[in-house]
Protein backbone atom coordinates (compact mmCIF):
# COMPACT_ATOMS: atom_id res chain seq x y z
CA UNK A 1 0.00 0.00 0.00
CA UNK A 2 2.97 2.58 0.52
CA UNK A 3 4.43 1.68 -2.77
CA UNK A 4 1.03 2.46 -4.48
CA UNK A 5 0.81 5.63 -2.31
CA UNK A 6 4.35 7.37 -3.26
CA UNK A 7 3.53 5.84 -6.87
CA UNK A 8 -0.08 8.04 -7.18
CA UNK A 9 1.60 10.79 -4.61
CA UNK A 10 5.22 11.11 -7.08
CA UNK A 11 2.59 11.30 -10.09
CA UNK A 12 0.38 13.72 -8.79
CA UNK A 13 3.37 16.20 -7.56
CA UNK A 14 5.55 15.72 -10.60
CA UNK A 15 2.92 16.53 -13.44
CA UNK A 16 0.00 19.30 -12.22
CA UNK A 17 -0.02 22.86 -12.15
CA UNK A 18 -3.00 26.12 -12.57
CA UNK A 19 -4.18 28.17 -15.26
CA UNK A 20 -3.08 31.35 -15.42
CA UNK A 21 -1.76 32.63 -18.21
CA UNK A 22 0.22 35.77 -17.73
CA UNK A 23 2.50 36.24 -20.73
CA UNK A 24 -0.13 36.06 -23.03
CA UNK A 25 -2.90 38.25 -21.27
CA UNK A 26 -2.47 41.99 -23.14
CA UNK A 27 -0.08 40.72 -25.30
CA UNK A 28 -1.94 42.30 -28.78
CA UNK A 29 0.14 41.45 -31.24
CA UNK A 30 -0.99 37.69 -30.71
CA UNK A 31 -5.02 37.15 -31.76
CA UNK A 32 -5.03 34.09 -28.91
CA UNK A 33 -5.02 37.84 -26.69
CA UNK A 34 -9.00 38.12 -27.54
CA UNK A 35 -9.67 34.58 -25.41
CA UNK A 36 -8.04 35.85 -22.54
CA UNK A 37 -10.20 39.21 -22.69
CA UNK A 38 -12.47 39.94 -25.38
CA UNK A 39 -12.21 43.69 -24.87
CA UNK A 40 -8.23 43.72 -26.24
CA UNK A 41 -6.98 45.78 -28.39
CA UNK A 42 -6.67 44.53 -32.14
CA UNK A 43 -4.49 46.48 -34.33
CA UNK A 44 -4.90 43.95 -37.76
CA UNK A 45 -7.83 42.93 -40.18
CA UNK A 46 -8.27 39.84 -40.11
CA UNK A 47 -5.88 36.77 -39.05
CA UNK A 48 -6.82 32.80 -39.21
CA UNK A 49 -5.07 30.38 -37.06
CA UNK A 50 -3.39 27.07 -38.57
CA UNK A 51 -5.59 24.51 -37.72
CA UNK A 52 -4.19 22.57 -34.32
CA UNK A 53 -1.19 24.62 -34.08
CA UNK A 54 -2.88 28.46 -33.65
CA UNK A 55 -2.67 27.43 -29.72
CA UNK A 56 -0.79 24.53 -27.85
CA UNK A 57 -0.64 25.15 -24.01
CA UNK A 58 0.35 22.76 -21.22
CA UNK A 59 0.25 23.57 -17.37
CA UNK A 60 2.62 21.48 -14.77
CA UNK A 61 2.99 21.55 -11.32
CA UNK A 62 2.05 21.55 -7.57
CA UNK A 63 1.52 24.03 -5.52
CA UNK A 64 2.83 22.19 -2.31
CA UNK A 65 5.42 19.88 -2.82
CA UNK A 66 7.22 18.64 -6.41
CA UNK A 67 8.88 15.57 -7.23
CA UNK A 68 12.30 16.45 -5.67
CA UNK A 69 11.08 16.37 -2.31
CA UNK A 70 10.44 12.60 -2.54
CA UNK A 71 12.88 11.02 -5.30
CA UNK A 72 15.79 13.56 -4.56
CA UNK A 73 19.44 11.70 -4.03
CA UNK A 74 20.25 13.54 -1.05
CA UNK A 75 21.24 10.46 1.19
CA UNK A 76 17.76 9.96 3.13
CA UNK A 77 15.81 6.97 2.85
CA UNK A 78 12.58 7.84 0.58
CA UNK A 79 10.03 7.05 3.86
CA UNK A 80 11.58 9.57 5.80
CA UNK A 81 10.92 12.16 2.84
CA UNK A 82 7.44 10.93 2.01
CA UNK A 83 6.84 11.60 5.76
CA UNK A 84 8.51 14.89 5.96
CA UNK A 85 6.37 15.75 2.48
CA UNK A 86 2.95 14.47 4.50
CA UNK A 87 3.85 16.52 7.39
CA UNK A 88 4.48 19.75 4.94
CA UNK A 89 1.00 19.66 2.98
CA UNK A 90 -2.09 20.60 3.77
CA UNK A 91 -5.75 19.80 3.64
CA UNK A 92 -5.81 23.28 1.70
CA UNK A 93 -2.75 22.60 -1.06
CA UNK A 94 -3.89 21.56 -4.20
CA UNK A 95 -2.49 19.90 -7.49
CA UNK A 96 -4.27 21.18 -10.94
CA UNK A 97 -3.66 20.32 -14.73
CA UNK A 98 -4.99 22.37 -17.40
CA UNK A 99 -4.19 21.79 -21.12
CA UNK A 100 -5.91 23.42 -24.51
CA UNK A 101 -5.67 22.77 -27.80
CA UNK A 102 -6.89 24.81 -30.25
CA UNK A 103 -8.59 23.17 -33.40
CA UNK A 104 -9.86 26.82 -35.15
CA UNK A 105 -9.58 30.19 -34.56
CA UNK A 106 -10.47 32.78 -37.38
CA UNK A 107 -11.18 36.75 -36.76
CA UNK A 108 -12.05 39.70 -39.49
CA UNK A 109 -12.67 43.05 -38.77
CA UNK A 110 -16.06 44.47 -40.80
CA UNK A 111 -17.07 47.49 -42.41
CA UNK A 112 -18.43 49.31 -39.20
CA UNK A 113 -14.88 48.42 -37.71
CA UNK A 114 -16.07 45.81 -35.10
CA UNK A 115 -13.54 42.95 -35.15
CA UNK A 116 -15.91 39.35 -35.27
CA UNK A 117 -13.67 36.25 -34.05
CA UNK A 118 -14.37 33.03 -33.26
CA UNK A 119 -13.15 29.18 -33.61
CA UNK A 120 -13.32 26.06 -31.47
CA UNK A 121 -10.96 24.20 -29.02
CA UNK A 122 -10.47 21.94 -26.71
CA UNK A 123 -9.54 21.67 -23.10
CA UNK A 124 -9.00 19.33 -19.84
CA UNK A 125 -9.06 21.33 -16.55
CA UNK A 126 -8.56 18.66 -13.40
CA UNK A 127 -8.15 20.29 -9.64
CA UNK A 128 -7.47 17.98 -6.84
CA UNK A 129 -6.94 19.05 -3.26
CA UNK A 130 -4.82 17.28 -1.00
CA UNK A 131 -6.66 14.84 1.20
CA UNK A 132 -4.80 15.01 4.07
CA UNK A 133 -6.44 13.15 6.52
CA UNK A 134 -6.90 10.08 4.19
CA UNK A 135 -3.57 10.15 3.07
CA UNK A 136 -2.17 9.89 6.28
CA UNK A 137 -4.57 7.05 7.06
CA UNK A 138 -3.41 5.68 4.15
CA UNK A 139 0.03 5.81 4.91
CA UNK A 140 0.34 5.20 8.49
CA UNK A 141 -3.12 3.57 9.85
CA UNK A 142 -4.46 4.31 12.42
CA UNK A 143 -2.51 2.36 15.25
CA UNK A 144 -1.12 5.92 16.48
CA UNK A 145 -4.28 7.96 15.98
CA UNK A 146 -6.95 5.65 18.17
CA UNK A 147 -9.33 8.57 19.31
CA UNK A 148 -8.37 11.20 16.64
CA UNK A 149 -10.91 12.28 14.09
CA UNK A 150 -10.31 12.01 9.83
CA UNK A 151 -12.17 14.11 7.92
CA UNK A 152 -13.52 13.13 4.70
CA UNK A 153 -14.69 17.01 3.24
CA UNK A 154 -10.57 16.53 2.42
CA UNK A 155 -11.50 14.61 -0.48
CA UNK A 156 -12.59 17.24 -2.81
CA UNK A 157 -11.92 17.18 -6.55
CA UNK A 158 -13.03 17.85 -10.20
CA UNK A 159 -11.98 16.47 -13.48
CA UNK A 160 -13.59 18.02 -17.13
CA UNK A 161 -12.46 17.32 -20.53
CA UNK A 162 -14.97 19.39 -22.86
CA UNK A 163 -14.94 21.08 -26.56
CA UNK A 164 -15.66 25.06 -26.66
CA UNK A 165 -17.42 26.87 -29.33
CA UNK A 166 -17.13 30.19 -29.36
CA UNK A 167 -17.85 33.65 -31.36
CA UNK A 168 -16.80 37.14 -29.90
CA UNK A 169 -17.18 41.08 -30.51
CA UNK A 170 -14.65 43.82 -29.95
CA UNK A 171 -15.75 47.07 -30.64
CA UNK A 172 -14.04 50.85 -30.43
CA UNK A 173 -16.52 52.35 -28.40
CA UNK A 174 -15.25 55.61 -28.35
CA UNK A 175 -11.54 57.47 -28.26
CA UNK A 176 -11.31 55.38 -24.74
CA UNK A 177 -12.61 52.29 -24.28
CA UNK A 178 -12.84 49.04 -26.12
CA UNK A 179 -15.15 46.73 -25.11
CA UNK A 180 -15.80 43.12 -26.28
CA UNK A 181 -18.07 40.30 -25.51
CA UNK A 182 -17.79 36.34 -26.91
CA UNK A 183 -20.60 33.85 -26.53
CA UNK A 184 -19.37 30.10 -25.42
CA UNK A 185 -21.01 26.85 -25.96
CA UNK A 186 -19.55 23.98 -24.00
CA UNK A 187 -19.44 20.30 -25.05
CA UNK A 188 -18.49 17.70 -21.94
CA UNK A 189 -16.90 14.65 -22.97
CA UNK A 190 -16.09 13.68 -19.63
CA UNK A 191 -17.11 14.98 -15.94
CA UNK A 192 -15.72 13.88 -12.74
CA UNK A 193 -16.21 15.96 -9.46
CA UNK A 194 -16.37 15.11 -5.43
CA UNK A 195 -16.84 18.59 -3.97
CA UNK A 196 -18.24 19.60 -0.22
CA UNK A 197 -18.23 16.24 1.14
CA UNK A 198 -18.87 15.90 4.84
CA UNK A 199 -18.15 13.76 7.66
CA UNK A 200 -15.81 11.99 9.81
CA UNK A 201 -14.16 8.90 10.44
CA UNK A 202 -13.19 7.56 14.18
CA UNK A 203 -11.42 4.80 15.74
CA UNK A 204 -12.27 4.35 19.53
CA UNK A 205 -11.85 1.60 22.05
CA UNK A 206 -14.62 -0.23 22.49
CA UNK A 207 -16.80 0.97 25.67
CA UNK A 208 -18.28 -2.31 26.44
CA UNK A 209 -14.91 -4.52 26.07
CA UNK A 210 -16.02 -6.96 24.04
CA UNK A 211 -14.11 -5.39 21.45
CA UNK A 212 -10.80 -3.84 21.31
CA UNK A 213 -11.66 -0.93 18.86
CA UNK A 214 -14.86 0.66 16.82
CA UNK A 215 -14.58 2.48 13.66
CA UNK A 216 -17.09 4.98 13.33
CA UNK A 217 -18.42 6.91 10.46
CA UNK A 218 -20.65 10.02 11.90
CA UNK A 219 -22.30 12.55 9.56
CA UNK A 220 -21.31 11.47 6.31
CA UNK A 221 -22.16 12.30 3.08
CA UNK A 222 -19.93 11.61 -0.10
CA UNK A 223 -20.54 11.87 -3.28
CA UNK A 224 -18.66 11.17 -6.70
CA UNK A 225 -20.65 12.48 -10.13
CA UNK A 226 -19.73 11.50 -13.29
CA UNK A 227 -21.27 12.27 -16.69
CA UNK A 228 -19.95 10.20 -19.62
CA UNK A 229 -18.12 7.44 -17.65
CA UNK A 230 -20.90 4.61 -17.23
CA UNK A 231 -21.00 4.05 -21.10
CA UNK A 232 -17.32 3.91 -21.39
CA UNK A 233 -17.25 1.62 -18.46
CA UNK A 234 -19.36 -0.87 -20.46
CA UNK A 235 -17.69 -0.97 -23.25
CA UNK A 236 -14.47 -1.86 -21.47
CA UNK A 237 -16.61 -4.80 -19.79
CA UNK A 238 -17.81 -6.07 -23.21
CA UNK A 239 -15.37 -8.39 -24.91
CA UNK A 240 -14.98 -6.94 -29.04
CA UNK A 241 -12.13 -6.24 -30.44
CA UNK A 242 -13.21 -2.60 -31.65
CA UNK A 243 -13.32 -1.17 -28.07
CA UNK A 244 -11.26 1.49 -28.95
CA UNK A 245 -12.99 2.84 -31.59
CA UNK A 246 -16.02 2.77 -30.47
CA UNK A 247 -14.40 4.71 -27.31
CA UNK A 248 -12.99 7.25 -29.88
CA UNK A 249 -17.22 7.55 -31.58
CA UNK A 250 -18.26 8.37 -28.54
CA UNK A 251 -15.28 10.78 -27.71
CA UNK A 252 -15.75 12.80 -31.36
CA UNK A 253 -19.55 12.71 -30.66
CA UNK A 254 -19.55 14.33 -27.71
CA UNK A 255 -17.12 17.17 -28.54
CA UNK A 256 -18.59 17.71 -32.24
CA UNK A 257 -22.25 18.70 -29.74
CA UNK A 258 -22.86 15.54 -28.84
CA UNK A 259 -22.04 15.57 -25.17
CA UNK A 260 -23.77 17.12 -22.03
CA UNK A 261 -24.35 20.67 -23.37
CA UNK A 262 -23.48 24.45 -21.32
CA UNK A 263 -23.24 28.01 -22.05
CA UNK A 264 -21.04 30.79 -20.97
CA UNK A 265 -19.48 34.44 -21.48
CA UNK A 266 -16.63 36.06 -21.75
CA UNK A 267 -16.64 39.90 -20.74
CA UNK A 268 -13.67 42.24 -21.02
CA UNK A 269 -12.35 45.72 -21.47
CA UNK A 270 -9.69 48.28 -22.34
CA UNK A 271 -9.85 51.79 -20.97
CA UNK A 272 -7.22 54.92 -22.57
CA UNK A 273 -6.45 57.04 -18.82
CA UNK A 274 -4.28 58.80 -21.50
CA UNK A 275 -1.42 58.02 -24.28
CA UNK A 276 0.57 56.39 -22.20
CA UNK A 277 -1.59 54.80 -19.61
CA UNK A 278 -4.25 51.99 -19.86
CA UNK A 279 -6.23 50.08 -17.80
CA UNK A 280 -7.85 46.33 -18.74
CA UNK A 281 -10.35 43.77 -16.84
CA UNK A 282 -11.92 40.64 -17.98
CA UNK A 283 -14.29 37.89 -16.74
CA UNK A 284 -13.71 34.95 -18.88
CA UNK A 285 -15.80 31.11 -18.43
CA UNK A 286 -19.16 32.67 -17.16
CA UNK A 287 -21.09 30.13 -17.53
CA UNK A 288 -22.52 26.56 -16.53
CA UNK A 289 -22.73 23.04 -17.90
CA UNK A 290 -25.87 20.91 -17.49
CA UNK A 291 -25.04 17.04 -17.02
CA UNK A 292 -28.09 15.09 -18.53
CA UNK A 293 -26.85 12.48 -20.50
CA UNK A 294 -24.81 8.89 -19.25
CA UNK A 295 -24.77 10.36 -15.56
CA UNK A 296 -24.40 8.14 -12.71
CA UNK A 297 -23.86 9.35 -8.94
CA UNK A 298 -22.22 7.30 -6.02
CA UNK A 299 -23.02 8.14 -2.46
CA UNK A 300 -22.79 7.12 0.83
CA UNK A 301 -24.69 8.26 3.35
CA UNK A 302 -25.45 7.98 7.11
CA UNK A 303 -23.86 7.35 10.65
CA UNK A 304 -21.78 3.67 10.66
CA UNK A 305 -20.25 1.58 13.59
CA UNK A 306 -18.78 -1.73 12.83
CA UNK A 307 -16.40 -3.80 15.44
CA UNK A 308 -14.82 -6.59 15.57
CA UNK A 309 -11.20 -5.98 14.50
CA UNK A 310 -8.35 -6.78 17.21
CA UNK A 311 -6.31 -4.09 15.72
CA UNK A 312 -6.83 -0.88 14.19
CA UNK A 313 -6.32 -0.21 10.49
CA UNK A 314 -2.62 -0.62 9.52
CA UNK A 315 -2.83 -0.81 5.60
CA UNK A 316 1.17 -1.11 5.55
CA UNK A 317 0.48 -4.71 7.18
CA UNK A 318 -0.96 -7.56 5.58
CA UNK A 319 -2.91 -7.39 2.86
CA UNK A 320 -5.51 -10.48 4.57
CA UNK A 321 -6.27 -7.57 7.13
CA UNK A 322 -6.80 -4.62 4.64
CA UNK A 323 -9.32 -6.70 2.69
CA UNK A 324 -10.93 -7.99 6.12
CA UNK A 325 -11.39 -3.78 7.06
CA UNK A 326 -12.27 -3.39 3.10
CA UNK A 327 -14.91 -5.88 3.50
CA UNK A 328 -16.37 -4.66 6.89
CA UNK A 329 -16.45 -0.92 5.30
CA UNK A 330 -18.48 -1.85 2.42
CA UNK A 331 -20.83 -4.12 4.91
CA UNK A 332 -21.69 -1.05 7.19
CA UNK A 333 -21.55 1.27 4.98
CA UNK A 334 -24.62 2.26 2.62
CA UNK A 335 -23.58 2.34 -1.11
CA UNK A 336 -26.26 3.65 -3.43
CA UNK A 337 -26.21 4.48 -7.94
CA UNK A 338 -28.24 7.14 -8.62
CA UNK A 339 -28.73 8.55 -11.98
CA UNK A 340 -29.70 12.29 -11.21
CA UNK A 341 -29.02 14.99 -13.53
CA UNK A 342 -26.37 17.43 -12.27
CA UNK A 343 -24.91 21.18 -13.13
CA UNK A 344 -21.92 22.49 -12.51
CA UNK A 345 -20.48 26.14 -12.80
CA UNK A 346 -17.34 26.58 -15.01
CA UNK A 347 -14.12 27.44 -12.99
CA UNK A 348 -14.68 31.44 -13.57
CA UNK A 349 -11.51 33.83 -13.93
CA UNK A 350 -10.71 37.46 -13.48
CA UNK A 351 -7.74 38.94 -15.35
CA UNK A 352 -6.97 42.99 -14.78
CA UNK A 353 -3.86 44.88 -15.92
CA UNK A 354 -2.46 48.52 -15.76
CA UNK A 355 0.07 49.37 -18.13
CA UNK A 356 2.85 52.14 -18.85
CA UNK A 357 3.95 52.56 -22.67
CA UNK A 358 7.11 54.67 -23.34
CA UNK A 359 9.58 55.22 -26.06
CA UNK A 360 7.54 56.12 -29.17
CA UNK A 361 8.91 54.58 -32.20
CA UNK A 362 9.41 57.49 -34.63
CA UNK A 363 10.09 56.07 -37.87
CA UNK A 364 7.33 55.78 -40.83
CA UNK A 365 9.22 52.57 -42.04
CA UNK A 366 7.55 50.31 -38.68
CA UNK A 367 3.58 50.12 -39.65
CA UNK A 368 4.15 46.70 -37.05
CA UNK A 369 1.22 45.58 -38.19
CA UNK A 370 -1.05 48.37 -36.57
CA UNK A 371 -3.57 50.07 -38.93
CA UNK A 372 -5.00 52.58 -37.08
CA UNK A 373 -2.70 55.26 -37.43
CA UNK A 374 -1.34 55.76 -33.74
CA UNK A 375 2.52 55.68 -33.40
CA UNK A 376 3.64 52.42 -31.78
CA UNK A 377 5.22 52.70 -28.09
CA UNK A 378 8.16 50.41 -28.21
CA UNK A 379 8.14 49.63 -24.58
CA UNK A 380 5.95 48.78 -21.79
CA UNK A 381 5.75 47.90 -18.18
CA UNK A 382 3.05 47.10 -15.73
CA UNK A 383 1.16 44.76 -13.45
CA UNK A 384 -1.41 41.95 -13.96
CA UNK A 385 -3.62 40.22 -11.57
CA UNK A 386 -5.26 36.72 -11.81
CA UNK A 387 -7.97 34.96 -9.65
CA UNK A 388 -9.58 31.66 -10.48
CA UNK A 389 -12.61 30.64 -8.79
CA UNK A 390 -11.81 27.04 -7.05
CA UNK A 391 -14.07 24.08 -4.90
CA UNK A 392 -12.54 25.80 -2.03
CA UNK A 393 -10.77 29.16 -2.30
CA UNK A 394 -9.87 31.25 -5.48
CA UNK A 395 -6.18 30.79 -6.79
CA UNK A 396 -4.38 33.73 -7.20
CA UNK A 397 -1.41 35.56 -8.95
CA UNK A 398 0.44 39.19 -9.16
CA UNK A 399 2.51 39.49 -11.85
CA UNK A 400 4.77 42.42 -13.24
CA UNK A 401 6.25 42.75 -16.77
CA UNK A 402 8.22 44.12 -19.15
CA UNK A 403 7.30 44.37 -22.80
CA UNK A 404 10.11 45.29 -25.42
CA UNK A 405 9.32 46.25 -29.42
CA UNK A 406 12.33 45.23 -31.67
CA UNK A 407 10.62 45.67 -34.79
CA UNK A 408 7.54 44.90 -36.77
CA UNK A 409 9.20 41.55 -36.58
CA UNK A 410 10.54 40.87 -33.24
CA UNK A 411 8.31 41.78 -29.39
CA UNK A 412 9.24 39.86 -26.31
CA UNK A 413 7.65 40.47 -22.69
CA UNK A 414 8.96 39.24 -19.31
CA UNK A 415 6.88 38.43 -16.66
CA UNK A 416 7.75 38.21 -12.71
CA UNK A 417 5.17 35.73 -10.63
CA UNK A 418 4.04 35.12 -7.60
CA UNK A 419 1.45 32.62 -6.90
CA UNK A 420 0.91 29.67 -4.69
CA UNK A 421 3.46 27.67 -6.64
CA UNK A 422 6.46 29.82 -6.01
CA UNK A 423 7.61 33.47 -5.06
CA UNK A 424 10.53 32.97 -8.18
CA UNK A 425 8.73 32.78 -10.98
CA UNK A 426 10.30 34.21 -14.27
CA UNK A 427 8.38 33.68 -17.53
CA UNK A 428 9.09 34.83 -21.18
CA UNK A 429 6.97 35.18 -24.37
CA UNK A 430 8.13 36.11 -27.76
CA UNK A 431 6.14 36.48 -30.95
CA UNK A 432 7.50 36.99 -34.93
CA UNK A 433 5.91 37.91 -37.64
CA UNK A 434 7.60 37.84 -40.93
CA UNK A 435 5.29 37.41 -44.36
CA UNK A 436 1.52 37.58 -42.42
CA UNK A 437 2.76 34.61 -40.31
CA UNK A 438 2.69 35.14 -37.11
CA UNK A 439 4.69 32.52 -34.49
CA UNK A 440 4.61 33.12 -30.66
CA UNK A 441 5.73 30.93 -27.86
CA UNK A 442 5.75 31.55 -24.28
CA UNK A 443 7.03 29.94 -21.07
CA UNK A 444 7.02 30.63 -17.20
CA UNK A 445 9.17 29.47 -13.86
CA UNK A 446 12.29 29.17 -16.80
CA UNK A 447 14.56 29.38 -13.76
CA UNK A 448 13.91 25.79 -12.67
CA UNK A 449 14.00 24.76 -16.64
CA UNK A 450 17.29 23.19 -15.48
CA UNK A 451 15.47 20.72 -13.10
CA UNK A 452 12.21 20.37 -13.69
CA UNK A 453 12.10 17.84 -11.00
CA UNK A 454 12.55 20.86 -8.08
CA UNK A 455 9.49 22.95 -10.00
CA UNK A 456 6.07 23.64 -8.70
CA UNK A 457 4.75 24.94 -11.62
CA UNK A 458 5.51 25.05 -15.08
CA UNK A 459 4.14 26.39 -18.63
CA UNK A 460 4.21 25.87 -22.22
CA UNK A 461 2.51 27.92 -24.87
CA UNK A 462 3.16 28.22 -28.94
CA UNK A 463 1.59 28.75 -32.28
CA UNK A 464 1.21 29.60 -35.25
CA UNK A 465 -1.65 32.48 -37.45
CA UNK A 466 -1.76 34.21 -40.40
CA UNK A 467 -2.27 38.12 -39.18
CA UNK A 468 -3.31 39.90 -42.03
Amino acid sequence: MKKIFCLVFALATGMLCAQNKEQLYDFTDVPQSLLLNPGAEVNFKSHVGVPFLSHIHVNAGSSGASAYDVFANDGRSINEKIEETLTQLGSRDYFTVNQQLEILNFGWRSKNDVYYSGGIYEELDVIAYFPKDFAVLAYEGNRDFVGETFRLSTISATAELMSVFHFGYNKQVNSRLRFGGRLKLYSSIFNARSVRNRGTFTTIESPNGNNIYQHIIRGADVRLQTAGYASLRDIESEDNADGAKQVLNKFLNRALLGGNLGIGVDLGFTYDIEDQWKVTGSVTDLGMIFYTKDVETYKAIGDYTFEGLNLPIDFSGDQSEEQDVLDDLEEAVSYDTIHDSYSAFRPMKLNGSVRYSFNRYRSASCDCYLDSGKIPYMDGVGAQVFMQFRPRQPQLALSLFYDKRFSKYFRTKINYTIDDYSYSNIGFMLSTYVSKINFYLAANNVLEYQNLAKARGASVQLGFNIIM
